[in-house]
């Protein structure tokens, strides 16, 4: 392996570079028009489907070189594949095709509160009945119910465009997630602080467009909220900071830190029946399942306390159980005890 060998993902000069390169090409997709004219020349409608293009290339690109790393694992191949068929059919192909018909494009992968404007009165009243079903029985009812059974991972490591660019194109720089204590509080409170912005968003916004706007300050009000939320948390945290500062601060830095369907999903998950099982007296310590979690939770203190768990945080890639030399873990899906639920009579050590 050459994790530690490759300056450019070592959090050296080079890997600061990238991310600075990262972060500039963001700011300059979400904040001006300088995609506008290409996308326009070559028949892709606007900026957004020529991103489309950019980010399936980055994600076959990536997921080549997490296949020839990590390949040998079926589990790994199945969900790199789902991940790339489903950026390129519905993350790019679907909705161009809608838009080459004439109708309004629509992103078949995502739900509130990832996107909360689908879910906003002014929304479902633009799109079709089977559209407008879609989205409110996804969002409240299939989505929940599908996370009680098998967890987050069905959504953020096989469905989420945002968890499969940081599955693939970011797997370089997985190591770099921060297993300290202190990211691990500031992860609890940005994450559900941002959830609890994206409900009180909805509902302001929702009520607004549902009285059908023109009510003075709560009018006013609506609309800078909504657009602050897109600007910050759409733009900043989803695209320049969750994506740009991959090779800095790891791969998940949006879905750990800020995504509010990652807070929604994980809390369903501690209520449910995935969790990381622990072959009792297996472990020995050699660190590569912690190394290597992008999402930041150090599993060898659960393997070498022979404790199965349960975190909300985890989005079940399933690369701990690969890298494990002993086959000490196992991702499951069934009913347990509650202790599985939470760390219990772990030794927390603050960095």
């Amino acid at each position: 392996m050459t994790t530690y060998r490759e300056a450019w993902r070592t959090r050296g000069a080079l890997g600061w570079l990238v991310s600075f390169g990262l972060m500039s090409f963001y700011l300059a997709l979400y904040f001006t028009e300088w995609l506008t004219p290409l996308s326009e020349r070559i028949g892709l409608h606007d900026k957004w489907f020529l991103y489309s293009v950019v980010y399936s290339v980055a994600m076959v690109g990536g997921g080549i070189y997490f296949l020839r790393r990590h390949g040998n694992s079926r589990y790994q191949r199945l969900r790199t594949y789902v991940n790339i068929g489903v950026q390129v059919l519905l993350g790019f192909c679907v909705p161009f095709a809608m838009k080459l018909a004439g109708s309004k494009d629509y992103y078949f992968q995502y739900f509130w509160p990832l996107k909360i404007d689908y879910l906003f009165p002014g929304t479902l009243r633009s799109l079709p009945v089977y559209l407008v079903l879609y989205a409110m029985l996804g969002s409240l009812i299939a989505v929940p119910v599908i996370t009680y059974f098998y967890g987050k991972r069905w959504y953020c490591s096989w469905v989420c465009g945002c968890g499969a660019l940081a599955n693939t194109f970011g797997d370089p720089w997985r190591h770099l997630s921060d297993k300290s204590t202190k990211a691990w509080r500031f992860e609890n409170a940005s994450i559900y602080t941002v959830l609890g912005v994206a409900i009180a968003t909805t509902v302001l916004v929702g009520a607004n467009q549902f009285l059908g706007g023109g009510h003075g300050t709560f009018t006013l009000v609506a609309n800078e909220v909504q657009h602050y939320y897109f600007v910050v948390v759409g733009s900043i945290l989803a695209g320049v900071v969750g994506t740009g500062l991959y090779p800095v601060l790891g791969t998940r830095v949006w879905c750990r830190y800020f995504c509010p369907m990652a807070a929604m999903l994980g809390l369903i998950q501690k209520l449910g029946r995935f969790r990381i099982t622990v072959k009792k007296d297996m472990c020995i310590s050699c660190g590569n399942c912690s190394t290597y979690c992008e999402m930041g939770i150090d599993v060898r203190s659960y393997a070498q306390s022979n404790q199965s768990f349960t975190r909300a945080s985890c989005v079940g890639c399933g690369v701990c159980a690969h890298v494990c030399p002993r086959g000490v873990l196992k991702l499951e899906n069934q009913p347990r005890l509650s202790g599985d639920k939470k760390r219990q009579s772990l030794r927390i050590v603050d960095f």
